[in-house]
């Protein structure tokens, strides 16, 4: 089979190529993969000079089951699927029932392709929130990937979503997905927050921890800035009210057994209801990776750059 695997003699790190295609396990479904999408996170990993030529990375993929697993666990042959992996830049993966979820016949496998890292991440932390319903929510980062569906899911929720983005041109577009300010940085938001989902890092981390209220706490998810987080010494006192805020870290797969399967075949189905909108602002045949590539590390995307494979 083809796939898209780490190559640094690439300007873009990336190169098509023949590999043996996976044999899948008892538990695990062999798919036909459709299209896919980028991350930050893995295409900056494809350029590290640590990860050896050859490696297939991607967690993304939607497709189509082409063998159902062997222990008669998740989907059948044929139902269209939307999986999160290791491995997903490829024509086929073998992918256990807690990692795929099933989506309608008339489903776009792009727009499916936009939900597993980007939208269980921001699923996984607003639960981690509590209760939104009145609250005031920061999301930093807001019109990438992880932003928006988060910008979006917090609406629903019943909250006050306070939305960041560092460009003007997607307020009004954040606006329409349920954001109810939007502002270039954390430190114009005039009014406390109760809690925060940074995707940035760097200073923006900082000031968006200032905006916490009394036992308020900040996710920290991403760090597309690459910057260092500094805490001035005063960011950490407690009085006039701001005791009890924390920050704590997320990790979509820190507990190896998390069933996704259940939160992927929602996901699936809001998507393909067209209540939740993917935010696809690239999308092109996989042999265009690189252009893909070179404008998702220099920050022209804001959304999702989807490859189909077909």
């Amino acid at each position: 089979m083809r796939a898209l695997v780490v190559d640094h003699t690439s300007p873009g790190h990336l190169s098509l190529t023949d590999v043996p295609a996976p044999r899948p396990a008892a538990h695990e479904a062999l798919v036909r993969v459709k299209a896919v999408s980028l991350n930050f996170g893995e295409v900056h990993e494809a350029t590290r000079r640590q990860i050896p030529n050859g490696t297939v990375l991607g967690w993304d993929a939607a497709g189509v089951v082409v063998q159902a697993a062997a222990d008669g666990s998740g989907p059948a042959e044929g139902e269209r699927v939307v999986t999160v992996g290791e491995t997903g830049w490829a024509e086929l993966r073998a992918v256990p029932a807690a990692r795929l979820g099933t989506a309608p016949k008339d489903a776009d496998p792009g727009a499916l392709s936009t939900v597993p890292v980007a939208g269980l991440s921001a699923l996984h932390v607003l639960r981690r929130m509590g209760s939104l319903l009145g609250r005031r929510v920061m999301v930093t980062g807001a019109s990438g990937g992880v932003g928006r569906y988060a910008v979006q899911l917090a609406a629903r929720s019943g909250a006050h979503v306070v939305a960041i983005s560092r460009n003007p041109a997607q307020a009004d577009g954040l606006r329409a997905l349920g954001a109810h300010e939007v502002h270039p940085e954390p430190a114009a938001a005039r009014q406390p927050v109760s809690a925060v989902l940074d995707n940035v890092g760097g200073k923006y981390l900082v000031d968006a921890f200032a905006t916490l209220s009394a036992g308020g706490t900040l996710y920290s998810v991403g760090r597309s800035s690459e910057a260092d987080v500094v805490l001035p010494p005063d960011a950490l006192l407690g009085d006039e009210g701001r005791h009890d805020r924390s920050i704590r870290t997320f990790f979509l797969f820190g507990a190896p057994t998390t069933d996704f399967s259940t939160d992927l075949t929602w996901l699936a189905g809001e998507i393909a209801a067209g209540r939740l909108d993917p935010g696809i602002s690239w999308r092109g045949p996989w042999t265009r990776h690189s252009e893909a590539v070179r404008a998702l590390l220099g920050g022209r995307l804001h959304g999702k750059a989807v490859l189909d494979l077909e």
